[in-house]
């Protein structure tokens, strides 16, 4: 994968989404920019069977149509029966170590919070890791609490060709910290999930982006 991916990393359900259709806000995002595109569906109102594979085939089609990666969350096996570009994991959820051997050379993101979870991520050959909460956050109920920049700027330090993504209450003003902090790029949920102006909105984060984000692996 290339690193420049990561830059802005669009999380979404259609739970998070405030003003309009999600479809509408993944399509608007990626008109103006996003960089990567995970689907997240979680929470009480969750979409499930059928008409969850719906709609990640829909979203699916329109990150290709944008040429932009589509990972999905947690779900293996609808990653792997629609043929989706990567899977990203949490702590809580199948070892890394059987995700790889499951998913062959599809992308694989872990979120990681310690030294001991960032070896494994290291060891199984994830494509890159995901840090945070950064800041608080609302758009997950069960979110660690926030963790600021320390354990970032200390992976960053000690693995500096590690491609790494931040997330957690991240929005345009905080967002630079994070960067210089050394994350490759930030995630956001409810920045665009919440925004009234998608397109201004995707502006303002990509704005903070400059030509030494574009080394690849």
């Amino acid at each position: 994968m290339n690193r420049k991916d990561l830059q802005l990393y669009f999380i979404m359900g259609t739970g998070n989404c405030v003003h309009e259709e999600p479809i509408s806000v993944l399509e608007k995002a990626l008109q103006h920019g996003i960089t990567m595109f995970q689907l997240r569906e979680k929470g009480p109102n969750a979409l499930t069977g059928q008409a969850y594979e719906d709609f990640a085939r829909l979203c699916q089609k329109l990150c290709q149509q944008y040429h932009v990666p589509f990972i999905i969350n947690d779900d293996v096996e609808l990653a792997i029966k629609i043929g989706a570009d990567g899977i990203h994991i949490g702590q809580e959820d199948f070892p890394v170590c059987k995700i790889r051997e499951k998913i062959g050379q599809m992308i694989l993101g872990v979120s990681v919070h310690s030294e001991a979870e960032l070896q494994t991520a290291k060891q199984y050959g994830v494509d890159y890791v995901g840090i945070g909460p950064i800041f608080a956050t609302t758009s997950k109920s069960d979110a660690n609490p926030p963790s600021g920049t320390t354990f970032l700027q200390s992976v960053r330090s000690e693995s500096p060709e590690l491609p790494i993504v931040a997330i957690g209450g991240i929005n345009c003003f905080n967002a630079p910290s994070v960067l210089q902090a050394g994350a490759d790029g930030i995630a956001v949920i409810s920045a665009l999930c919440g925004s009234k102006d998608i397109p201004h909105t995707v502006a303002m984060f990509k704005s903070l982006f400059g030509e030494n984000k574009k080394s690849s692996i």
